[in-house]
């Protein structure tokens, strides 16, 4: 998933949230918004992580600084986010409640990422493998045509 979309549905669990908040909601009550944004923070914090360590074939394009960008953009607006929840939810319903937000957060990110995100490293493994081969295939390929054309 791209950072702008990651941010993008962020946001939108994000400002359910306030909503919420305003009309006298309480964090039980909106647990699906809470979840969504988790999940959300969790997504960013993975396309992070792929962009420290891009295959090959991706850096060649180029596209890897122009993702890194976008990751950083998205980072820090999600890093405001983060900072408004917390000192929302600690004013009002006490640091207990943003401790236990948090957990329930790391719970997500782990879940995700013994789910989600082995099988999209799973599929970029096969793809920077079969492009590798492919690459060397044609490569060698190529060097015994230009060879058995010189005899």
């Amino acid at each position: 998933m791209d950072p702008v979309t990651i941010i993008s549905g962020a946001s939108l669990a994000f400002n359910a949230l306030k909503k919420g908040f305003a009309v006298g909601r309480d964090l039980q009550d909106m647990s699906g918004q809470l979840t969504k944004w988790a999940g959300h923070m969790s997504d960013l914090g993975q396309a992070e992580k792929k962009i420290k360590n891009p295959p090959w074939w991706k850096s060649i394009g180029g596209s890897v600084e122009a993702e890194a960008i976008e990751v950083f953009a998205a980072k820090r607006k999600a890093e405001q986010m983060r900072q408004e929840l917390k000192d929302y939810i600690s004013w009002t319903m006490g640091p207990s409640v943003w401790d236990e937000l948090v957990r329930t957060e790391g719970r997500i990110r782990k879940q995700k990422q013994e789910q989600e995100y082995r099988r999209a490293e799973l599929q970029e493994a096969i793809i920077t493998w079969t492009v590798t081969a492919l690459t060397l295939l044609i490569g060698f390929g190529a060097m015994g045509f230009v060879g058995y054309m010189l005899l």
